[in-house]
């Protein structure tokens, strides 16, 4: 049987917690920044732990 590889895009956009959770980052970040407000945009800043709906799927894809 081959060895699973880790999906290489996933990799570079989830991290593990040390819980176990997996933390990603809020998107609407990268362009158009003129009409988002400062606070809208300090909020996009930090990390949030995905959906547990798309739990199952993001750990397939990392091999955990």
């Amino acid at each position: 049987m081959p060895k699973m590889k880790t999906n290489s895009s996933a990799k570079k956009r989830f991290k593990l917690t040390g819980s176990g959770k997996i933390k990603r980052k809020h998107a609407f970040k990268s362009h158009i920044l003129t009409k988002k407000s400062t606070k809208r945009k300090r909020a996009l800043t930090h990390f949030t732990t995905i959906d547990k709906a798309d739990e199952s799927n993001v750990k397939d894809m990392l091999c955990i």
